[in-house]
């Protein structure tokens, strides 16, 4: 239930909350919504706020509560959940009510730096809250779902008292850390992973229409390319944790003609090559600092330095 008559720190009382049934949802966009669902399914009260009031209508109509302003959002539970666009958008929502924010625990699931994360942690505690940071690694379809995975991070005491509260937005709750800005980490990673992945995948799939295939056509092809992505990652990490790059097994000079392949054969198909050429130039500068006899994993090296040489 909620404890409006709450005055203690959230730090301190977080051993006690272990069986709350209630927690409130700021910020009702796809994810918060999809947040919001679960909780509902689960049986659990939810109080929800939005800036656009009427996103809540069909959460109301399924037993939620909308909150008539911020404040009395937080002070309806002590726990919540933050799943707005950025942390400039959490100041903007939160800092009007800034008086509610003592004795809460931040659940703080929206997306930004690690640096971001760690000075809302700090601000979050200089108005009497504990904050929690978290990285969903899925999209709002896969909320509630045993399989799906959130990274949080944080203090490990107020993790473990809500932690079966936080299972329910993803099954897996990935503790990762006391900083708060190692959840944010772990996302980012994930996403720069991704989307330069996905950008790889539509490179080739604009590569197939000019040469009339169709997406379905190299699905095969592009899944079993994606699947032994993960027997590289294993092969890689070691030698690059002992720093090792010596070309016994790729060289760099031999993997730049391979780019340069792909970059001609994009740009004789009539295609964009903004992404390939991004990929040679960076070929082209490891090559320049001297590592066309190491293997391409001294890319790395360059990419530590921030671009220089």
């Amino acid at each position: 239930m909620g404890t409006n008559a709450h005055t203690g720190t959230a730090t301190e009382t977080a051993g006690t909350l272990a069986e709350q049934r209630s927690v409130t949802v700021i910020g009702l966009g796809p994810m918060g919504r999809a947040m919001a669902d679960a909780y509902l399914d689960r049986g659990y009260e939810v109080t929800v706020w939005n800036r656009t009031a009427s996103r809540a209508d069909d959460l109301v109509a399924r037993g939620a509560t909308l909150a008539p302003d911020v404040a009395r959002a937080l002070t309806a539970n002590d726990l919540v959940i933050l799943s707005l666009t950025d942390y400039e958008a959490m100041y903007a929502v939160l800092e009007p009510a800034t008086s509610a924010l003592a004795g809460r625990v931040l659940v703080n699931l929206t997306s930004d730096t690690p640096d971001k994360a760690r000075a809302a942690a700090r601000w979050a505690a200089d108005h009497g809250a504990v904050q929690l940071t978290g990285g969903v690694t899925v999209p709002p379809s896969g909320i509630g779902r045993p399989e799906s995975s959130t990274f949080y991070s944080g203090p490990r005491e107020v993790f473990d008292a809500h932690r079966p509260v936080l299972e329910v937005v993803t099954g897996k709750a990935d503790y990762r850390g006391e900083d708060p800005g190692l959840a944010a980490l772990y996302y980012q990673m994930g996403m720069v992973m991704f989307w330069t992945s996905m950008l790889g995948y539509w490179q080739a799939v604009a590569l197939a229409d000019a040469n009339g295939l169709a997406a379905s056509d190299i699905l095969g092809h592009a899944v079993e390319t994606a699947n032994s992505l993960p027997g590289f990652f294993t092969f890689y990490a070691g030698r690059i944790d002992a720093g090792a790059h010596q070309g016994d097994v790729d060289r760099l000079a031999m993997g730049l003609a391979s780019v340069e392949h792909v970059l001609h054969t994009n740009a004789d198909a009539g295609v964009d090559t903004a992404l390939p050429a991004a990929v040679v130039e960076i070929f082209r500068r490891g090559i320049k600092a001297g590592h066309g006899a190491d293997s391409f994993s001294s890319l790395l090296e360059l990419m530590k330095k921030g671009g220089e040489s």
